[in-house]
């Protein structure tokens, strides 16, 4: 890879930014989510630092990664742009894996079993290695469940890393599904930042987590914009992955099938001169409990595309009162 410093030209005029909860930090609105450059198939690292590029000229300020991206491959990569854009105002975001690396969290495994402190502690070193950073601005549990919230080994090695200024806010990215399954933890008074599912289908985080963050200044990354590639609108009946692909298990026959048909009913409110994807960022953008949300994207023609709907454009009332009526209870 090279080393080279790439000047930061041109950038996006309409790029909106949001405050970050509690930390004041201001976050492009739409973020870059890094799952797909290590943990799908066909992602390639050349085209993934390409469209990295891409966003970071266009004003993209907020990246979230993991550890558990390809065993901190997804980190490297952040790690070779940060080196090629030294002076791009970036909030860098990963994540700890469990201990047992078990997804998603289950309610009886012990914390012992998840996140001891010396497992927070060692992760933490590693993806700081791995970014090549004397700091991470926020780390994240990758997995959750409240039955560890009252847990002070947790605690002690958070408040430890904060005040050792290795982190610089802590978060939780929440079980799929799950979305009061963190409440507890917010109540610490240690967590700034809630990662969940919130998208067209899954509205459920707008009952109870949002208004909690809200109230109590805890910013809010919104994950998985696209329903894993449903509201791309590229999905068909005929949409198959590599053996291996963890998409096989999400979209079964059944729920693909399921699926397809609620997409076709979202054609008809796609407003003039928009396409599908554009309207379910626009969908995430309007709530003002979120404070970024973070498609995934690995070329430049998404970054471009998805990067143009911050625009600080609202949906027309009737559109986004009509998709509020195709939340889907799933679980």
């Amino acid at each position: 890879m090279s080393n080279q410093h790439l000047a930061i030209s041109n950038p996006k005029d309409g790029m909106q930014q949001r405050t970050f909860g509690r930390t004041g930090w201001q976050v492009s609105e739409i973020g870059y989510g890094m799952w797909g450059m290590a943990g799908w198939t066909g992602s390639d690292d050349e085209e993934s630092l390409a469209a990295l590029g891409r966003a970071i000229v266009l004003g993209c300020t907020f990246f979230d990664t993991a550890w558990a991206y390809g065993q901190g491959r997804s980190e490297q990569l952040l790690a070779e742009a940060r080196r090629r854009y030294p002076h791009a105002p970036m909030r860098i975001a990963t994540k700890i894996p469990p201990k047992n690396m078990r997804w998603p969290a289950r309610a009886e495994d012990p914390v012992s079993d998840t996140y001891p402190a010396d497992h927070i502690r060692a992760f933490t070193e590693k993806s700081l290695r791995n970014l090549d950073a004397e700091a991470i601005d926020l780390q994240q549990f990758h997995v959750w469940s409240d039955t560890w919230a009252d847990d002070e080994g947790w605690q002690r090695a958070v408040r430890a890393l904060k005040e050792e200024g290795l982190v610089g806010a802590f978060g939780i990215s929440v079980n799929r599904w799950q979305p009061t399954n963190v409440i507890r933890a917010l109540r610490t008074g240690l967590i700034d930042s809630v990662q969940v599912v919130y998208n067209i289908f899954d509205q459920a985080a707008e009952d109870e987590l949002f208004p909690y963050c809200q109230a109590n200044n805890i910013a809010v990354i919104a994950r998985v914009p696209f329903d894993e590639g449903s509201l791309t609108g590229t999905l068909t009946a005929d949409s198959r992955w590599p053996d291996g692909d963890w998409r096989n298990t999400y979209f079964t026959p059944e729920r693909l099938h399921e699926t397809l048909e609620r997409v076709e009913r979202l054609d008809v409110l796609i407003p003039e001169g928009m396409d599908l994807p554009e309207l379910a960022l626009r969908f995430i953008l309007e709530h003002p409990a979120v404070s970024t949300t973070i498609p995934g994207m690995r070329r430049v023609q998404h970054v471009e595309r998805n990067l143009a709907a911050s625009d600080g454009q609202r949906l027309p009332p009737r559109t986004h009162d009509a998709l509020k009526r195709h939340r889907w209870e799933r679980g």
